[in-house]
């Protein structure tokens, strides 16, 4: 069988990430994560979930066997919940496009895992859980989230919460192509973004962002105050909403005169000390976390540990919860937001 270059594989997958985005970029409504009409409060109807999803035993080493006889490249696991509005974005503006239909189809097997729910669930080591405690023990504190997993069993990527449609097709290639045998999807993802970023060429403002040295160090003595630190970059279409959207609410404002906030640019090589009490630079820290989406905020307590991130889109109603969550310590009693949430109700 005749094998494409590699070359003409990112390149292909640079022409359908472009495409992607060029549709994704007219759609606007309250449903679309991507404009400022967004609503992020639970549904009041129950999610359906695609027919062409798996029906599994949830037995996760036999759903890896069938995916290798069917001839596919993996397995996704969707990890969503069945009132969650990120998780009807996702179903509706990235499994709602044909081409990323039929890609998903032809190259995975996709099983659906309902966070709350109470099924059997064998993992990949054989060892039984509920739906709802095994996806408490794959840290699934926002949904949708989606684990691919090669036809070994091995985790190829992790995503969590909505990513608009451009992202995901370039997730489904990562993993599809094996791409993370030789890059992170950071990395991956980097270079092609490259060709469609927009938006305004400076950080937006804010007026409780904490001025540069940035000297972050909480471990020798503790902070007063907890510690959210937004990672952006310029030309951000996702970090212009979330200033013009939640950041504008009152509500969150309120909630934010409660930390220490800092805007850092991940495109930037300005020298900081990290909570932990590291030296190093803005590039070089958000390169060590790994980040590959802007904006992404990350929560610290007051002695310098991260509590919480949020490496997705966010709007209201997900970002109150998450402040509230931090600021009220709810962490030191329930370590998982998932859970704290469902306590709430």
């Amino acid at each position: 069988m005749f094998e494409y270059p590699a070359k003409f594989h990112f390149i292909n997958a640079l022409f359908g990430l472009l495409l992607l985005f060029s549709h994704a970029s007219l759609a606007a409504s309250h449903d679309d994560p991507n404009t400022s009409g967004f609503d992020d409060q639970p549904l009041k109807e129950d999610i359906v979930l695609p027919d062409w999803f798996k029906m599994s035993f949830l037995e996760l080493r036999d759903d890896v066997s069938d995916a290798r006889e069917n001839g596919k490249k993996g397995l996704i696991i969707y990890f969503g919940q069945k009132r969650c509005p990120y998780c009807k974005a996702l179903l509706e503006k990235d499994w709602g496009q044909k081409d990323i239909i039929h890609y998903t189809r032809k190259n995975f097997d996709v099983i659906a895992i309902n966070v709350r729910g109470q099924k059997s669930v064998i993992d990949l080591n054989g060892k039984n859980w509920t739906e709802r405690s095994y996806s408490v023990a794959q840290k699934t504190n926002f949904t949708p989230s989606l684990v691919f997993y090669d036809l070994q069993g091995r985790e190829a990527l992790r995503l969590r919460g909505y990513r608009p449609p451009y992202q995901f097709r370039a997730a489904l290639e990562y993993a599809a192509d094996a791409h993370y045998r030789e890059e992170s999807f950071r990395h991956y993802l980097a270079r092609a973004e490259k060709a469609f970023r927009y938006g305004k060429d400076g950080l937006n403002k804010y007026d409780s962002f904490l001025p540069p040295p940035y000297m972050l160090d909480r471990s020798h003595f503790a902070a007063d105050r907890p510690l959210l630190v937004s990672y952006e970059r310029p030309r951000c279409h996702a970090c212009d909403i979330l200033h013009g959207g939640p950041l504008n609410d009152p509500r969150i404002r309120k909630l934010l005169d409660k930390f220490d906030v800092v805007q850092l640019d991940m495109s930037t090589d300005l020298p900081l000390i990290t909570p932990s009490g590291k030296k190093t630079t803005t590039r070089q820290w958000a390169q060590a976390m790994n980040l590959d989406y802007a904006p992404t905020l990350i929560f610290f307590d007051e002695r310098g540990r991260e509590i919480i991130r949020i490496d997705s889109v966010v709007w209201f109603y997900r970002l109150r919860n998450v402040l509230t969550y931090v600021m009220s310590k709810a962490y030191q009693r329930q370590p998982n937001f998932q859970n704290w949430r469902q306590q709430q109700h």
